[in-house]
């Protein structure tokens, strides 16, 4: 199997019309021999903020000499990226190697696994292989049955936050999702909350009651000592003049999370000093989270595609704008909440180009841009993001307007392939 017949196969398998559980991925699991309980695992479920948190956590515990793992999703250019090993994502011929090892066993399956339970299969088999010390392992839809939740050798699980996304299969209110997020709390095993919802804390509370869990929230907030375009300098706790390259209001409170987890993990016995958590919270890179693709003029790409992800870029396009408005370029997914998504990005634009993703899910530019239009804001509508990048740029040259553009991380690439293209434009 070559590297393109692997992508062909996974990405021809469903992740939908099937009956929701964990049968499916225990059973190819047990077929390759149960690799994922050769690993111990950080698992971290939670609406917003995993990303960025499985990001800096893998390069803290990468700068203290640990062999780590780190499975995210979706990925931003390339399929690799879903899977790495100290920051370097899974090798072309590795991926291909193991997903026609991984094919063999699901076709002999009745109930035939899903598309994120095939990946999720061979990322275990590639950890193994590769005897990673840690994994740390984002949940790709909720947590209970997400197909990551086969796990049991958890030492610590992470609720980000829970906020309401993903409706159609999590349930229609903070404590349905909450209860299941809480799904991935392990007997015996310590739970890190990152967040406060008063209807959340109780569900995620009687969960790690119930399974004897430690819980550990977090209390208190970093103080911020320098906020601008090249990072976020701030103290916490004993940790002064901590930075992240990592822009965004958030993500200082991303971080303060990752620290609050290293400390449980210290106190598992895992050997992490100041240097590391200083030197892996500087070198974290992660892609389409208010990320500066070009300084002149500004174009900021953001993957916030839900309502708390929205809120939080524009609170962060407010403190680093003010009043000044921004040229918006957006597209979304019809599944998601766009009617709340458009209604609070006209409190930093009245300038927005909408486009259409390349996804299946994805909401047509046209109607996205007539719920714009409805609330008298300018607005046009195009399929070519090329078009819209191209047009934002040369509009921002005349005006020194900042770009932003959000609503879906499946415009990235094609943001980005269009911004090294046009970014020369004067």
């Amino acid at each position: 199997m070559t590297y393109d017949e692997a992508l062909l196969y996974i990405h021809s398998v469903s992740n939908f019309f099937c009956k929701p559980g964990l049968e499916r991925i225990k059973e190819l699991c047990s077929m390759m021999g149960n690799p994922h309980e050769k690993l111990k695992f950080v698992h971290v479920a939670g609406t917003n903020g995993k990303g960025s948190f499985c990001a800096m956590l893998a390069s803290i515990l990468k700068e203290s000499g640990y062999i780590v793992g780190l499975y995210t999703s979706p990925y931003i250019l390339k399929f690799n990226e879903r899977i790495a090993i100290n920051g370097v994502m899974i090798d072309d011929n590795s991926l291909a190697r193991l997903t026609e090892n991984v094919k063999q066993f699901a076709d002999r399956m009745t109930d035939k696994p899903t598309e994120f339970e095939l990946i999720t299969a061979i990322a275990f088999k590639y950890f193994a292989e590769k005897n990673c010390d840690i994994v740390v392992l984002e949940c790709g839809l909720g947590g209970r049955y997400d197909a990551t939740n086969i796990i049991n050798s958890t030492i610590l699980s992470v609720i980000t936050g829970v906020s309401i996304d993903h409706t159609n299969f999590l349930g229609n209110t903070i404590k349905e999702i909450a209860g299941e997020k809480a799904g991935i709390i392990k007997k015996n095993t310590p739970c890190l909350y990152c967040s406060k919802n008063s209807e959340a804390d109780e569900v995620i509370t009687n969960y790690a009651v119930l399974n004897n869990s430690q819980l550990f929230t977090v209390d208190d907030n970093p103080e911020v000592i320098k906020f601008d375009f090249d990072g976020t300098v701030f103290n916490y706790k004993n940790y002064k003049n901590l930075f992240i390259k990592l822009l965004g209001s958030y993500q200082p409170i991303n971080a303060i999370n990752v620290i609050n987890a290293v400390e449980i993990l210290m106190d598992s016995g895992y050997t992490i000093g100041d240097k590391a958590i200083k030197d892996g919270l500087k070198n974290t890179v992660w892609h389409a989270r208010f990320e500066k693709l070009l300084t002149n003029p500004l174009f900021i790409a953001d993957g916030a595609h839900n309502p708390q992800g929205i809120d939080a870029a524009v609170d962060t396009v407010k403190k680093y704008f003010g009043d000044k408005k921004v040229t918006i370029i957006t597209g979304v997914m019809r599944d998601k909440d766009y009617c709340y998504i458009a209604k609070k990005l006209t409190e930093i634009s009245d300038d927005i180009i909408c486009v259409t993703p390349s996804n299946p899910r994805a909401l047509p530019a046209k109607k996205y841009s007539e719920i714009f239009l409805k609330s008298g804001v300018k607005c046009k509508a195009t399929e070519n993001i090329n078009e819209a990048v191209k047009a934002a740029i040369v509009d921002s040259i005349k005006t020194n307007r900042p770009i932003i553009s959000l609503g879906s991380l499946y415009m990235y690439g094609e943001i980005t392939a269009a911004v090294e293209k046009y970014g020369i434009i004067s």
